[in-house]
């Protein structure tokens, strides 16, 4: 897959590439560059998720997140299983919204 020109790529398009340079960002700072350790995984819980999963400082929090991603129990978090991450926190914020949506429409047809 060849780096594609900012200018003729669509939102989604922008949103994967923003994901793999995100990754990126952080695995091979310690050991391997295509899997983010322990330490790593918690700078990155921290600094990019930290408005969804809270308090990423937590060692237990880090950790069950750790246990849940590593499917291949290497003690690492791969790519896949970094996307893994990223579309189940999507899919939960996606449900608070309906959720949260649907709510709202409850209360407006209250009000009539």
């Amino acid at each position: 897959m060849s780096a594609l020109n900012s200018e003729n790529t669509t939102t989604l398009e922008n949103a994967m590439q923003l994901m793999i340079q995100t990754f990126h960002k952080y695995s091979g700072n310690e050991g391997d560059k295509y899997t983010l350790s322990k330490a790593e995984l918690k700078e990155m819980l921290t600094q990019e998720l930290g408005n969804y999963l809270g308090n990423a400082q937590d060692k237990d929090a880090v950790d069950k997140v750790m246990g849940d991603l590593d499917s291949n129990n290497d003690g690492e978090v791969d790519f896949t299983e970094f996307v893994i991450l990223v579309g189940a926190l999507t899919v939960a914020c996606n449900d608070f919204f309906l959720e949260y949506h649907k709510d709202d429409g409850k209360k407006a047809d209250a009000k009539q």
